[in-house]
């Protein structure tokens, strides 16, 4: 690789825009993170509803629609059922969420083949559809009970992460004070019970010592399905080397992300006057429009772009190994790097990593192949532990410590 990143002529640009599109042909991308249906969910027209959301066209003020996961190569998707974590009846919202999922699988069956193993990626891809995955992102719903895992396993969940931007009473999130040492003994309960489900735990939104207490008791590969390297933007959402280097022993996957405050240092710095001390960002409705106040308020923030997003790649290429680097957007409706603005997109970054020397067959691990090493890896520990122990029961305080 080079770290060469000069402007290349016109040709140059052609060629390798040319050979990123050749790579996601023969791999199309697996991405680890995208937050379509909470933004189906809050449309005020839609308001929930996939029909009336209409995929099938151009939604030239959001992010993701058919039209563009086509350009974009997209061969399968993690679709996140998230929800806030302070949002009311969380249990439920979060079966609605799956539910949604779902229903875009349904509304589209000739676009989104629906996956619950790895091998339906390839099914997938035979039937030219996008390989649709089910995540749950923030196990708030779970309600301190570690029976919705089984139930949620059961409607097609194959990712979970831990929490999203609040700690939780048994994990600590990356953007929240510390309550539980990283990991307490429910949260670890938590992390078996994926592995013997064969869901992936996903450290996306966890404390960096809630990552490393996860890699101690997992007994699976884990992902960072949407992080970056904290040591390029200190955003606490983005990991740290020592995290980072223990994939390679785990098996995992870090997922660079597009999120503009996790990719560019300068935005970072600026969007803390906006921030708590733990770099949160306020809930909005309409991500943009917030966003537009506070540069009405503060002047022209500083742009993140995909050449950013490519230096986190290289860096999580260089600590973790190429063996255990993925992409996952979180597009969510909101601000995304200069060229990177929707999921048409990926292709250029991919022309990008072409332009600092990745070879082909690394753009392929990075696309789909490392993602799918994962899965069939959870998958193959969670069939061994299925038929070893029994459910894993409880609540929160079954576990005190």
């Amino acid at each position: 690789m080079t770290q060469e990143t000069a402007t290349p002529s016109a040709g140059t640009v052609d060629n390798a825009l040319a050979a990123a599109r050749a790579v996601l042909r023969r791999a199309p991308l697996f991405d680890g993170h995208n937050d379509l249906p909470w933004v189906i969910r809050i449309d005020k027209a839609a308001r929930g509803d996939v029909i009336a959301y209409e995929l099938n066209r151009v939604h030239e003020n959001a992010d993701t629609d058919i039209p563009r996961l086509r350009e974009g190569m997209v061969g399968a998707q993690f679709w996140a059922a998230f929800q806030p974590t302070g949002a009311a009846h969380p249990a439920r919202t979060t079966l609605e969420q799956i539910d949604l999922i779902r229903r875009i699988e349904e509304a589209h069956p000739e676009v989104f083949f629906p996956a619950r193993r790895a091998a339906d990626y390839a099914k997938a891809k035979a039937l030219g559809k996008i390989a649709s995955f089910i995540a749950v992102e923030g196990g708030v719903g779970l309600e301190n009970s570690l029976s919705p895992l089984r139930i949620w396993h059961a409607a097609g969940v194959r990712l979970m992460t831990l929490c999203h931007n609040e700690s939780l009473d048994w994990v600590d999130s990356a953007t929240d004070a510390p309550r539980n040492g990283g990991l307490n003994a429910f949260g670890c309960a938590v992390v078996g019970e994926l592995n013997r489900l064969g869901i992936v735990v996903d450290l996306a939104h966890a404390s960096h010592e809630a990552m490393r207490r996860a890699l101690d008791v997992t007994e699976a590969p884990v992902a960072l399905s949407h992080s970056n390297v904290h040591a390029l933007c200190d955003h606490p959402r983005n990991a740290p080397d020592d995290v980072l280097k223990r994939l390679k022993a785990n098996g995992g996957i870090v997922m660079a992300t597009f999120v503009p405050g996790f990719v560019s240092q300068a935005l970072r710095d600026w969007l803390r006057r906006s921030r708590d001390a733990y770099g949160k960002a306020p809930v909005a409705a309409d991500p943009k429009a917030q966003f537009a106040e506070l540069e009405s308020k503060h002047g022209a923030a500083p742009k993140a772009t995909l050449e950013q997003v490519a230096d986190h790649v290289e860096r999580l290429v260089a600590t973790a190994g190429v063996n255990h680097v993925g992409i996952g957007s979180d597009y969510f409706g909101g601000a995304s790097p200069v060229g990177l603005e929707n999921v048409s997109r990926f292709p250029h970054l991919f022309a990008e990593l072409v332009r600092r020397g990745f070879s082909e067959r690394d753009l392929e691990k990075m696309a789909s192949a490392n993602m799918l090493r994962v899965l069939r890896r959870v998958e193959k520990v969670g069939e061994a532990l299925y038929g070893s122990r029994p459910p894993a029961i409880g609540r929160r305080e079954d576990f005190l410590e």
